[in-house]
């Protein structure tokens, strides 16, 4: 099939890349000119495992091109998804629908024949409508069928979560869209990959009754944590126990500093948004939200405490900037609030992060940036893990301790046991564990 790809971020990119490699025809566009002569250039534009060689091997054999003209590119599609930014809207939370919106008149200005257009992007309930009303106005004699396709692709795992999918939500009020929909997802039959046709404003809820719902869960056992700190108890023996059950689930039950990235932070608090315009308040995902936000800078403090209160003046390394391994994504990353944090009382900040350091000098001001673990932590007085990356799971800590100065370790992630630490000399402070635990 021939598809257009409207918006090369994030999803459209791998969205677009996974259709070609499927086998269909896919132009994926967007106005950002740089952007696009980067992609034609072989560049990527952001961290993802896998996509540069899926997008050369797509490119090299003629499926996949990228391209600013969107005229050209919606004339011949079969099908025009929309995969453009909602970011939350500044000053209400709500998510900002001008890109989809403005991606709406712009297709329905060229549209010709009978055409799908998907809305891939995270959305409210009713911006299908919108759309719908949109592509209507603007040009009166379009033939189209209006879908909302969401994704659940994970940061740093999302070529696998695209052609390994737990399911696949498609949306639609227009039969005419379930064959052709049907045929994009075609080449996942052989994966028995589940299409769950429901109407539009389902499939639109659905996406963020999704994230909103992992959120609480990691919100939960955040607060889980910090009474085990309070009594004594295992926040990860108590993850496994509850893990164990079939009806809970292991999956986002791991203790950390709050959750963070592209998609959480926004889609609960527009969830909440939603849920308050018609009068139907969300207060878990409400109370979620706060908890979150909160928790990032008490992760600060803790820091500050283990340090002995005061660290006016100290030297802190912080090994993980981005909000999760395998991505350079910054957005709410926890890593933000907690230098913050740390600079408010004073203290100095290297920090170090295997691809996330460029984008980490556009949001974090007055730190500097090391080459390394290693280097980060010389002359430190503490050492700080944030991010759970695959290089800080085997730290040489005879070597830390040899460069820093105090062996201090706070580890976020629990990566480490209280025993295993000691036994090199260093003061050891994790998330939800009794201070002389030696549990995994």
């Amino acid at each position: 099939m021939r598809i257009t790809m409207i918006g090369s971020g994030y999803v459209g990119l791998v969205s677009g890349v996974c259709f070609a490699d499927f086998g269909h025809d896919v132009i994926c566009v967007d106005k950002d000119t740089s952007k696009i002569e980067a992609l034609q250039r072989g560049e990527i534009p952001i961290f993802e495992p896998g996509l540069d060689q899926l997008v050369a091997d797509n490119v090299r054999a003629g499926r996949l091109s990228f391209t600013t003209n969107v005229e050209a590119s919606v004339a011949e599609s079969d099908v025009v998804f929309i995969a453009v930014g909602t970011p939350s809207r500044r000053g209400d939370g709500h998510a900002d629908l001008s890109y989809v919106h403005a991606a709406a008149r712009e297709i329905a200005e060229h549209v010709k024949g009978f055409t799908v257009i998907v809305t891939k992007s995270t959305v409210p309930v009713g911006t299908g409508d919108e759309v719908e009303r949109i592509v209507r106005e603007t040009n009166t004699g379009a033939d189209v069928a209006i879908v909302s396709n969401p994704e659940f692709l994970r940061e740093g795992a999302a070529i696998e979560d695209f052609k390994r999918p737990d399911r696949i939500v498609i949306g639609l009020n227009d039969e005419r869209a379930r064959a052709v929909m049907t045929e994009v997802y075609r080449p996942l039959y052989l994966n028995q990959a589940p299409l769950l046709f429901t109407s539009r404003r389902t499939s639109e809820l659905i996406k963020y009754a999704a994230n909103a719902f992992l959120a609480m869960k990691i919100t939960f056992i955040n607060e889980m944590a910090d009474l085990c700190e309070k009594v004594g108890a295992n926040v990860q023996e108590v993850s496994r126990g509850i893990g164990l059950d079939g009806r809970i689930g292991s999956k986002f039950l791991h203790a950390g500093p709050g959750y963070g990235g592209s998609c959480f932070p926004k889609d609960t608090l527009a969830l909440a948004k939603t849920a308050q315009d018609y009068d139907s308040p969300v207060r878990l995902i409400e109370t979620t939200v706060s908890i979150n936000d909160n928790r990032k800078r008490a992760m600060g403090r803790k820091v500050i405490s283990a340090m002995g209160g005061d660290i006016r003046g100290k030297a802190i390394a912080v090994l993980g900037l981005t909000f999760k391994p395998n991505t350079d994504d910054m957005r709410d990353s926890p890593a933000i609030s907690i230098i913050q944090t740390l600079q408010d009382a004073g203290a100095t900040v290297t920090g170090y992060d295997p691809e996330g350091m460029e984008n980490a000098r556009q949001v974090i001001d007055n730190i500097a940036y090391a080459e390394d673990a290693y280097a980060a932590a010389r002359d430190a007085d503490a050492l700080v893990i944030v991010t759970e990356w695959n290089q800080f799971r085997a730290l040489d800590f005879a070597r830390l301790k040899s460069v820093m100065k105090a062996p201090v370790l706070v580890d976020l992630r629990n990566i480490y046991r209280h025993d295993e630490i000691a036994k090199h000399g260093f003061s050891y402070t994790s998330i939800g564990r009794p201070s002389n635990d030696a549990a995994l």
